[in-house]
């Protein structure tokens, strides 16, 4: 939530200086925003454990449960550079990285449980955001391997993705496990697919035009998005698998 926070006061700041023509009420959001930025570093970040902790009792006290919530801070923009890094491994270690997508807590902790709502399951709304976050921050192998890993998932269950599936280890079900109580199709789950296209293709808006970047892992061969509409006009997007992906 300190991410949504952050992301919203910064979007908000270009509207008022850029459209609404409020240089006040937009020097205003920005300085809110740094303010934030700060804070939360300061208050939240876990340094012997190279994570942001989960959340804050009310005595300052950190809740520091490993969680797939840290890679939504990269999303939004408000994790200092000099710790991505640390994050990344964690994101994409073997607790919270199941090979069919990003668990929403890790294996390690106490109330980890592969097949609970919230507490280790996959979901791939959830991964979508955090596929973004870590090519925000240039980790274009990362983000292509989760993107790969839940698109890989869904020829599973005929290009449908349900709302979250089960924790296990790849190499444990070789197949990915439907959460019991899973809806599909899925609002959110719908929309995964789209962000993860995105995040494949580098698709990036500038004034009018559109950048493509693409950072495509070998195995999913090309991709090709046709007739991207925007003030660019439509636009077509190419990208071929490469075998080493580097990051940016």
């Amino acid at each position: 939530m300190q991410g949504y926070v952050y992301d919203a006061k910064v979007r908000a700041a270009r509207l008022a200086r850029g459209v609404w023509g409020d240089p006040a009420y937009a020097d205003r959001l920005e300085r809110e925003a740094a303010e934030l930025r700060e804070r939360f570093n300061r208050d939240f970040w876990i340094e012997d454990r190279g994570y942001y902790a989960a959340a804050l009792l009310d005595d300052g006290q950190q809740v520091d449960a490993l969680t797939s919530n840290i890679g939504h801070l990269l999303w939004s923009g408000i994790v200092e550079p000099d710790r991505a890094e640390r994050v990344v491994q964690h994101l994409m270690g073997p607790t919270l990285f199941s090979g069919w997508g990003i668990r929403t807590l890790a294996t390690t902790e106490q109330r980890y449980n592969p097949i609970g709502y919230h507490t280790g399951t996959v979901w791939p709304f959830d991964n979508s955001i955090i596929a973004w976050g870590l090519r925000r921050y240039g980790f274009r192998h990362e983000a292509a391997r989760v993107a790969a890993a839940v698109v890989g998932a869904a020829r599973y269950f005929d290009g449908r993705l349900p709302e979250a599936l089960a924790g296990y280890d790849s190499t444990l079900t070789k197949y990915p496990v439907l959460y019991a109580s899973a809806e599909a199709p899925h609002a959110t789950s719908a929309g995964a697919p789209l962000l993860l296209l995105r995040t494949l293709l580098g698709l990036e808006p500038y004034d009018d035009h559109l950048v493509v970047d693409p950072a495509v892992p070998e195995e999913m061969g090309q991709i090709e998005l046709h007739d991207i509409p925007g003030r660019w006009g439509r636009l077509d997007a190419l990208g071929r698998g490469q075998p080493n992906l580097e990051r940016r």
